[in-house]
Order: structure tokens, then C-alpha cells, then sequence
């Protein structure tokens, strides 16, 4: 229909075709319209092989349980010294309280030994004092028995040990040169160690002896050594 010579649009109907020139015209140029590729996964190729890898986690397993075995055994071992060190301290830690103890005894014997038999026998008094003496003597030498310490009296001719002898003196004497000839103090341990030596007078050989060369008579005496 025709209004004034012109067609009435405004009734038309329909969609509307877009323009392809107009859209094209209107599409993003430049940087910001390239796509980005699609991300692609590794090619298999870039992985070591199955072979290798076994390699190397056998590698890295053998070297952790070196390490663990390697520590393992620092932990006994410390652990063995540990238990060694507190078995010493329990065994030693009264050594010097115990050395100190010694002239208590000492002082013992030396009072019993002081007192005349005879004086012990028909005087009530001194008979008393010595069996007093006598028991507080005994109650101390458990006390050590209870603590490891026992006494070391050497018998007469017995060898020289310089690890719980000392010598004090050489004399000649009936028996053997580098024997024991006299004790003059008992010596004690602790345990297994020295705790005091011996005091004693070593034998030696006859001064006739000792002046003739050697290969001639009786050999000469051996050197003993006084170390304690």
C-alpha cells in the first residue's frame, strides 16, 4: 500500500537477514581475535623409558635401607656403650668412698692387733674392747662383700704382679728371686679394677749369686718392677 507515493513499511513482517558485509565489518581484528592453540599432551617419546625408571627407583630404594641399616646399628651401638657406661658407674661410682673406707680397716686390724692376747684372755675389759673391735670389723667387711670389694692378701712366695702388687723393698730370702717374700699391707678390689695394691717386700737372689756372670751358677734375679 502507497501513502503520498511512498510504500508503507512500517507493517512489514518477518526476520530480518543479517548483513554479511556488516558482520564482517564488525569482527574483532588484531591480537585479540588469534586463538590460542589447544594445549597438546606430551608425546610419549619425552618419558624415559620403563626400564630406567625401575632403575633409578631401585637405586633410590637401595640407598634409603643402606641408610636406614646404617643407622639402625649407631642406635645399638649406642644404646650397647649407654647400658656399658651405666653398668660401670654402678659397679665403680663408690670407688673413692671405698678407698677412704680401707683405712677404717686398717685402723681395725692394727687396734686388734695392738691388744695382748693374754690381756684379752684374763682381763674382762680389754676382752670386751676386742671382740668389739673384732665385730665392727666383720660388719665392715660384709659391707664390702656386699659391694663387690674383696681384700687381696698375697701368699708367701707367691709371683710378683706389678697389676696388684707394689713392692716396696727386695730382700733375700728362701724363696724364689721375683716372689713374694713379706706383706706388709693387703691390697682390694672392686669388682674387676684395683682398688689399692698390695704393699709387699720382694725376694732377690743371694748376694753370691748376684755377683757371678751370667751363664755361670744360678741365673741372676730378675728386675721387678715397682709400679703399683
Amino acid at each position: 500500500m502507497k501513502h503520498n507515493g511512498r510504500e508503507d513499511t512500517t507493517r512489514r513482517t518477518g526476520p530480518v537477514e543479517p548483513d554479511e558485509g556488516a558482520s564482517q565489518a564488525e569482527a574483532p581484528t588484531g591480537p585479540a581475535a588469534e586463538v590460542a592453540p589447544e594445549a597438546t599432551p606430551e608425546s610419549p617419546e619425552s618419558e624415559p623409558p620403563a626400564e630406567d625408571r625401575e632403575a633409578a627407583l631401585a637405586a633410590e630404594l637401595a640407598d634409603t635401607k643402606d641408610r636406614m641399616l646404617r643407622a639402625l646399628a649407631e642406635i645399638e651401638n649406642l644404646r650397647r656403650r649407654t647400658a656399658r657406661e651405666l653398668e660401670e658407674a654402678r659397679k665403680y661410682a663408690i670407688t673413692g668412698f671405698a678407698r677412704e673406707l680401707l683405712e677404717v680397716d686398717d685402723n681395725l686390724s692394727r687396734a686388734l692387733d695392738s691388744i695382748p692376747r693374754r690381756a684379752a684372755d684374763e682381763i674382762g675389759f680389754v676382752k670386751t674392747l676386742a671382740e668389739g673391735i673384732g665385730i665392727t670389723q666383720k660388719a665392715l667387711a660384709a659391707c664390702f662383700e656386699r659391694h663387690q670389694i674383696a681384700k687381696v692378701t698375697p701368699e708367701i712366695g707367691e709371683k710378683f704382679d706389678h697389676n696388684r702388687h707394689q713392692a716396696m723393698f727386695e730382700v733375700e730370702s728362701d724363696q724364689p728371686p721375683g716372689t713374694i717374700a713379706q706383706v706388709l699391707q693387703p691390697g682390694y678390689v672392686i669388682a674387676d679394677r684395683l682398688l689399692r695394691p698390695a704393699l709387699v717386700g720382694v725376694a732377690k737372689a743371694p748376694a753370691t749369686q748376684a755377683a757371678e756372670p751370667d751363664g755361670a751358677g744360678a741365673p741372676s734375679a730378675a728386675r721387678v718392677d715397682r709400679r703399683a
